[in-house]
This record gives structure tokens, sequence and C-alpha cells, in this order.
């Protein structure tokens, strides 16, 4: 492989495209042009799922730190102690990187959604599922977290410290914190709206729910690390999604600071 080849291919990725497509595509319409029906904006829990209430947000403790110093404290913090994460602290982590603040509705249909962090077209493709090692009141296993109604799905109970290593390429830190969040993507919700130019809006969103972790860590005394190496089969098989329409993109292991 031509490395240098490579990296000067992908930077074109990075670049901004839209007036690009607008002149090549003249013509083009996406989906929502089309007039096609608009995608779920999140994945509904399985048949006979266990389903857990949340702390709501009007319960969250008051935090008073003042925003100057938890930007300044704000770092990447790979090593935790064995404490259990509390599951106020943990509701608290949830609502704030994903949670939805109001819905608009249009003939009965859900049309817009606005969360705790923006999206571009207000499209917000993710799915947060988590491995939870140490929360209290919460056995060990794969969760899947619902915004709309303020609840975490159990998708399947056990110890996964091995797969959660593994999945992050041995990066310990992964599968021996107290939860390990990982966001999967189902690009077709941004797809439906920008088409061929959602590679780009989709990455960024990611980084606004990620930095709402950090900042939120810092603000509850935890720690976390964002992690974009990981492997991608094993990550997705580990969350049990299909790799093709939903699959993993960033994930991050949260624990209390040592």
């Amino acid at each position: 492989m031509n490395f240098e080849k490579e990296t000067l291919k992908n930077r074109e990725f990075l670049k901004a495209p839209w007036d690009k497509y607008e002149k090549d595509f003249e013509n083009f319409k996406t989906d929502q042009e089309k007039g096609f029906q608009i995608p779920d904006f999140v994945k509904k829990p399985g048949n006979n799922s266990k389903l857990i209430d949340l702390i709501t947000f009007e319960k969250f403790p008051v935090i008073t730190k003042n925003i100057n110093e938890l930007i300044m404290s704000r770092k990447s913090r790979r090593v935790f102690t064995e404490e259990e994460i509390s599951f106020e602290k943990f509701s608290v982590l949830l609502w704030i990187t994903n949670g939805i603040k109001s819905i608009v509705k249009k003939d009965g249909e859900n049309i817009r959604h606005f969360r705790t962090v923006p999206s571009g077209g207000s499209r917000h493709p993710f799915e947060t599922y988590l491995y939870v090692n140490r929360v209290e009141f919460l056995e060990k296993g794969i969760y899947r977290y619902h915004p709309d109604i303020n609840k975490i799905e159990l998708i399947k109970s056990g110890d996964f410290e091995k797969e959660m290593t593994e999945a992050a390429l041995d990066q310990h830190m992964a599968g021996k914190a107290a939860v390990t969040f990982i966001w999967s993507v189902l690009p077709y919700r941004t797809e439906w709206r920008y088409s061929v130019l959602s590679m780009k809006t989709i990455l960024i969103d990611v980084g606004h729910v990620c930095q709402n972790l950090y900042i939120g860590c810092e603000a509850l005394g935890l720690g976390t690390c964002a992690v974009a190496a990981y492997s991608q089969e094993k990550t997705d098989k580990l969350i049990e999604v299909d790799g093709e329409n939903e699959f993993a993109v960033y994930m991050a292991p949260v624990g209390n600071i040592k």
C-alpha cells in the first residue's frame, strides 16, 4: 500500500464537500426531498426486553462547579479505582450525552428532536450502548439507552471484561472501567436528509457527544478517555449490531478517578 497516497486521499474526506456535490449533482434529490418516510429517531426495545428506569432530569443533583475550572481540568483519564459508579451519576451521564429535551411533531409523526448535544439537521444518528461493569443496582452486562423513554435495556447479562478489552485492542481500561460507553451509528438517519454529504456531519456529531461526556465526568468527579482505536468486528459483535446498517463508531470508558 502507498501510505502517502492513502494519506492524501483521506485528507479529501476531511474537506467540506457541499459546493462540489451541488455542482456535480444538480438534479439529485435526497430521500427526504423524494418524500421517503422519515427514519425512526430511536431504536425500539426488543420483545420481552428488561427495561430499567433511569433517574429523571428533575431529580439530578445541582452541580455548582465553575465551567472555567471544568474546562481547565478536563483531560483523558485511563486509570480508575475499583469503586462502583452511583446509579445517579450514571443517569446524569446518559442524559447529558444523548438525552432528549423536546420533540417536534407534525400530523402525529416525530419530525425533529432536540437533544443535549447538537447534530446536523437534528438527525442524531447515534445509539448509546454500555458495558456495565460496576454501576450501583445494575447487574453486569451490555445495555442500550432509550432516551425517548429514559430507560436502559438489558441486551445481555454477564461479565464481558475479556471481550470488551479485546474489542478495544487490548486497552485494558475499557474492560476494567466501571462502565464503557459505546456509540453506534445508523447512517441512514442522516443520509435520509443529506445523502452523500452525510459522512463528515456524522463524525463531527459524535465528537459533540463524547465532549459532553468529558465535561459531565469532570463535574461529577469521574474520569473518561475517548477511544477511536478499536476492532470494528469485535465491537459490533459485542453490542450485537449488523455492522452495515448500524455499527460502532466511538467508545469511552468511565470510572472513579484513582
